[in-house]
């Protein structure tokens, strides 16, 4: 056990095992952990503290402590700049080690304190914990041993106090305020008279005395509330006395109580609802181990104002919109009573009607509705009456789980709410569908496909009717989907322009060819070099007069051609003559290399064979 004593007066430190709280080289003992001191002495509160030399190669450097009892946000509050310590907090210490001194100690600087040091580090920050319990306290005087007589009490007394005092303390004894005795006994014994009173004191600490004992004085009784008491109302009558040890109390009813019974003890009589046979004469007696006194008399005349106030709604049973409802306030209360109407504790209407009418009540209407009565004498509030108005759903809106593009493949859920009362029902539709698609208030789409798309709409229904809502919803290719599409779009593309190219090559390569007899027609079959292209000689020598009607080839090719062959065809008509369909074999065959074999048609161009071929000239059939 570690004792201090101060300039100012004692302190005492009851010193339990010191706590260390840290780890990693952080951490801060506190000796002792608790401490109790007299008021108005001084006391020191002491810690080390310890911290690694460096970290993160930065040498550690301490650049702020304090100590702290309360946090403003998440920052503890530097005793130095409390209002509450003002002038009378100071630190010390040297190198890793910190006093607190606190000098004229108050009841309330009963605390719990702790330490707090800064370094240099980003998260150097650092508070000791579970820190000091400081309590402080004062003297008491205790009334040990009590013998009543007639005129007065023979009394033991001692000076008390929850901390054990460092030493021998000297103890000063004081009657009526006058020094009567000093000496190192905490305890006094003698004859105690009404309107007596001692206290004691530690020497050194005079200022601090501790509260003196005595006799209860007169008490007093208060009214509550001291206006005029109604019947009904809430009434406290409230006993004091100064009085130390504290008093008693006792209530007593003079008339209406021959036999003079207590009524209750404690320092309250309370009257939760007080009625017209509660009125008489009361008064209290207050004791303490030292004596005992009574107050006068009280009056309390109970008048009569509002009472079992209600309220009723008409027509009885269930609230539709639209229609007409009233709500009727009643009150026995004499002279008649003004009415006040609320809404949730919200005025409504005030005025000496006792009802209140709803012509079309809408859903707005509906809530808690309640009436006060009101006299001179007082007032009085009904109970609560909740007015449930039904209707039926509002327009409904829907919220889509996907708040971006709803993807092919995902999952979707669309959820439909709507104000109604009794509470809606939900139906979900998709238009154009007669057949009900899901029904609740959430409808889930999973694997969403295109087909999905379309407008929905959700049905809020309860008995009161419904409403509807409409949702279009949209959804997209996967990305790999529109990828291959794209591909495909492109490849259809670039064939179609083909097409066309080829076609105006042909158109041009026809409009540059002979066309007399004899020569090569301009829409034969042009053939790669180093191909043989062999047609009938009737397929050459079809008439050429009627290029209108439309004649075919069957276009046989060698298994070993590698090359690109090209055959152009010239539609033939025939005028005011039934369509007769003929056709020419037109066999291709790989070029012989002995150029001794080649024949004539070899000599000409090999990059371009023609084949033409015609439909024969046919007589009418009429």
């Amino acid at each position: 056990m570690s004792f201090t004593a101060a300039a100012s007066g004692f302190v005492v430190f009851l010193l339990s095992v010191p706590v260390v709280q840290g780890q990693d080289d952080w951490g801060v003992t506190y000796t002792p952990t608790e401490i109790c001191a007299l008021k108005g002495s001084t006391v020191d509160i002491r810690c080390t503290y310890r911290y690694p030399y460096s970290l993160n190669r930065l040498t550690t450097t301490v650049e702020k402590t304090l100590w702290f009892t309360k946090l403003e946000g998440d920052e503890p509050v530097d005793l130095t700049t409390d209002s509450e310590y003002e002038g009378r907090v100071e630190y010390h210490g040297g190198q890793k080690n910190s006093i607190l001194r606190i000098t004229d100690l108050r009841e309330t600087d009963s605390a719990v304190y702790k330490f707090r040091f800064i370094t240099n580090h980003q998260t150097g920050k650092y508070t000791g914990s579970p820190g000091v319990t400081l309590t402080v306290t004062d003297l008491q005087v205790q009334v040990t041993k009590l013998s009543v007589y007639q005129f007065s009490t023979w009394a033991e007394l001692k000076c008390h106090s929850s901390c054990r005092l460092a030493g021998r303390p000297s103890y000063v004894w004081y009657r009526n305020g006058q020094k009567m005795k000093e000496g190192t006994s905490s305890s006094y014994s003698g004859y105690f008279y009404p309107g007596d009173s001692y206290s004691c004191v530690v020497k050194g600490l005079e200022d601090f005395r501790s509260p003196s004992v005595y006799a209860p004085k007169v008490p007093s009784v208060l009214v509550s509330p001291s206006d005029e008491t109604v019947e009904g109302s809430s009434v406290t009558l409230t006993c004091s006395s100064d009085a130390n040890p504290a008093a008693t109390y006792t209530w007593y009813k003079e008339n209406g109580n021959p036999d003079h019974k207590a009524l209750k003890t404690g320092p309250q009589l309370d009257f939760v609802s007080i009625q017209s046979s509660d009125s008489g004469e009361y008064y209290c007696a207050a004791e303490n181990e030292l004596g005992g006194n009574r107050s006068d008399s009280i009056s309390i005349n109970v008048t009569y104002g509002p009472k079992n106030t209600s309220v009723l709604v008409s027509p009885s049973g269930e609230t539709v919109e639209g229609s007409s409802v009233t709500l009727t306030c009643s009150s026995d209360a004499n002279p008649a009573a003004t009415y006040t109407w609320y809404k949730e504790n919200r005025t409504l209407h005030q005025g000496p009607e006792e009802s209140y009418s709803f012509t079309s009540i809408s859903s707005e209407d509906g809530g808690t509705y309640h009436c006060q009565s009101e006299n001179q004498y007082g007032q009085f509030n009904s109970s609560s009456l909740f007015i449930d108005v039904q209707y039926s759903p509002k327009v409904p809106s829907v919220l889509v789980s996907s708040s971006g593009e709803i993807v092919e493949g995902s999952s979707v859920n669309l959820t439909c709410s709507s104000d109604a009362n009794p509470a809606a029902t939900y139906t979900w539709y998709k238009e154009n569908e007669s057949s009900p698609k899901a029904s609740g208030q959430t409808f889930t789409i999973t694997d969403i496909r295109p087909e999905h798309s379309g407008n929905y709409y959700c049905k809020a229904h309860n008995r009161r009717g419904h409403n509807n809502s409409t949702l279009q919803l949209t959804v997209v290719a996967a990305p790999w989907k529109s990828t291959a599409a794209a591909v495909t779009t492109t490849l259809l593309l670039v064939i179609i322009l083909l097409i066309f190219v080829f076609l105006w090559i042909r158109r041009k390569r026809a409009s540059k060819q002979p066309s007399g007899p004899g020569q090569r027609p301009d829409n034969g079959l042009q053939l790669n070099q180093g191909h043989v292209c062999d047609t009938s000689a009737a397929a050459q020598t079809q008439p050429t007069d009627r290029q209108d009607d439309l004649d075919y080839a069957t276009v046989h090719f060698s298994k070993t051609q590698t090359d690109p062959l090209y055959s152009n065809f010239r539609p033939q008509r025939r005028e005011e003559e039934e369509e007769t369909v003929q056709y020419a074999a037109v066999n291709f065959k790989r070029p012989q290399t002995d150029p001794g074999t080649r024949s004539q048609e070899a000599d000409e161009d090999p990059s371009e064979l023609y084949s033409t071929v015609q439909k024969p000239y046919a007589n009418p059939r009429f």
